[in-house]
Order: C-alpha cells, then sequence, then structure tokens
C-alpha cells in the first residue's frame, strides 16, 4: 500500500512539473482534448494505461 501512494504522488510531483515548465504547451494540450471526441480520448486514456502496465511489467 504504501508503494501505491509513493507512485500517486510521484504522478502528482511530475505532472505538476510539467504544467509549471510548459503553461503554454499544457494549455493547448487541454485545448485540444476539448476539442477531440469521446472516443479519441478514451482511446489515448486506454493506450496511456496499456503503456503504463507494460512498463512497470518490464520494470518488475
Amino acid at each position: 500500500m504504501k508503494e501505491l501512494l509513493l507512485a500517486l504522488c510521484l504522478a502528482i510531483v511530475l505532472e505538476g512539473m510539467i504544467y509549471a515548465l510548459f503553461p503554454n504547451g499544457m494549455r493547448r494540450l487541454l485545448q485540444a482534448f476539448l476539442e477531440a471526441s469521446e472516443t479519441t480520448i478514451r482511446v489515448t486514456g486506454l493506450g496511456a494505461a496499456a503503456v503504463g502496465l507494460g512498463l512497470i511489467w518490464l520494470i518488475r
């Protein structure tokens, strides 16, 4: 459970760093997501989850 919480905290830190370092890029990305279809957003999210799961599998 401790590892899960640490992983979530690390994800929050990394996301915060991206927003802090590239605010205009993140604004454009969020605007693109607002204009994208629900299916596109869903497929992108599932793809990102699959890549993350694959990376975890490789590391462990």
